[in-house]
């Protein structure tokens, strides 16, 4: 990918997250250790790698199934495709009858499980909002390829369909014998959590999308959502969880408390004043894998100005040194996501396959934004927004695409550039 912009800042900011999220893949068939972490430095022996890339610690020979999600659309556009589908179905295989049909945490990158993270059949890391982004990231990877793996593989469909059933409550109180969130700091014996109810509710709506592309009815997951999202209104007022006597749990919590407004469950205003607040002030995150959810939320709640707010402290922090040890900017969450924050955020980049909407979101200091080489369904386009008007480019020369853009459809063939504006404008 190629980008232009009013904004020297953004341009670096992109080409960097792109050179640096680049650096974090490794192609299949290379060589290198596994087991490798604090503990164990040289690792415990040598693999062959397949299609991956580094989504956790860069201290450690692995990838990790929460960075792995976050980490998807980003790895796309880069052109790692085949990793992303290796890698969700490496997850999805390892989610057994033996493993309570819960996907394994962490893998080397020679599928093998990551000693660190893995002690056995029963006592390995488990979060439970992981276990439905993963049936959401199907989705996300079905929507920008097309790619027909994504629905028919008997390997993924058998894990969505198991996945979405299970309750998102916790198995215990360790991330060993399974947690309800993904906030692991504060050691609150929380039985439900924020977090994994919005990570089911959007599971619910990506599996009724995976059913309508496989050829099934999805209305009933689309009901399952709905009664999901009408509960949490009514009984999640203020809360974020709920102790296994069923105490409610208020207050600040990371996690719990934005991804609720990240999934879209939740579009009150006042959460969303109660996240902005927060995170920038008293309750602010101390780990930067925390702070790349917050631009994806500002943009999907219609707050982009806190969004790239978000982005470029993010872009900013990336000499500082990270919690675990290391540089902020070497924790790959940050290059992947800055990258797709870029794309999906502030050109608004909606993919369906072969079809296309775009609802761009510059904030003030940004006049003009452009980025050619997208690949989307097989193809690749060029997206400008400047000034209320936005060009698409189709750079293919075998997929007609359809946008959506401004109020109008157009329909868009191989070598073709058309332009949008906002219905009723000249």
């Amino acid at each position: 990918m190629r980008i232009d912009s009013s904004n020297e800042e953004l341009v670096a900011m992109f080409e960097w997250a792109c050179d640096r999220a680049l650096r974090w893949a490794h192609p299949a068939g290379s060589r290198g250790p596994v087991d490798v972490d604090e503990r164990r430095p040289e690792g415990t022996g040598e693999g062959v790698y397949l299609a991956s890339y580094w989504a956790g610690y860069a201290h450690r020979s692995g990838f990790y199934l929460r960075d792995f999600v976050h980490q998807l659309p980003g790895a796309h556009l880069l052109g790692l495709h085949e990793a992303n589908l290796t890698m969700l179905r490496l997850f999805a295989a390892s989610a057994t009858e033996e493993h309570g049909r819960r996907p394994v945490w962490a893998f080397n990158f020679d599928g093998s499980y990551l000693a660190i993270d893995y002690r056995g059949p029963g006592d390995f890391v488990r979060e439970v909002p992981a276990v439905y982004e993963l049936v959401e990231a199907g989705a996300v990877g079905h929507r920008w390829t097309g790619e027909r793996a994504y629905v028919d593989d008997p390997v993924l469909w058998d894990y969505y369909r198991h996945a979405i059933e299970l309750p998102p409550t916790a198995m215990g109180t360790s991330i060993f014998e399974g947690t309800a969130s993904y906030n692991e700091l504060e050691g609150e014996p929380l039985a439900v959590a924020g977090d994994g109810v919005a990570a089911r509710y959007a599971a619910f709506l990506a599996m009724a999308e995976l059913s309508r592309a496989r050829g099934l009815d999805g209305d009933d997951y689309l009901r399952r959502a709905a009664e999901l999202r009408d509960w949490f209104a009514a009984e999640w007022t203020d809360v974020r969880g709920f102790t296994a006597d069923g105490r409610p749990v208020t207050g600040w919590g990371r996690e719990s408390s934005w991804f609720p407004a990240l999934k879209g469950l939740s579009a009150d205003t006042g959460l969303l004043d109660t996240i902005e607040a927060q995170a920038g002030g008293p309750g602010r995150p101390h780990n930067i894998e925390a702070w790349t959810y917050l631009p994806d939320t500002f943009f999907r709640a219609g707050r982009p100005e806190t969004a790239w707010r978000w982005m470029r402290e993010i872009y900013a922090a990336r000499e500082e040194e990270h919690v675990a040890g290391g540089r902020n900017g070497d924790y790959p969450e940050v290059s992947f996501t800055l990258v797709s924050q870029v794309v999906e955020g502030l050109l608004g980049v909606r993919p369906n396959g072969a079809a296309i909407a775009t609802e761009p979101a510059l904030p003030a200091g940004i006049d003009w934004l452009s980025v050619s080489g997208i690949p989307v369904g097989g193809g690749s386009v060029a997206v400008r927004h400047e000034g209320g008007t936005t060009t698409l480019s189709n750079l293919s020369d075998h997929v007609t695409y359809t946008w959506t853009a401004g109020g109008q459809v157009q329909r868009v063939p191989p070598g073709a550039t058309l332009t949008a504006r906002p219905t009723g404008t000249a």
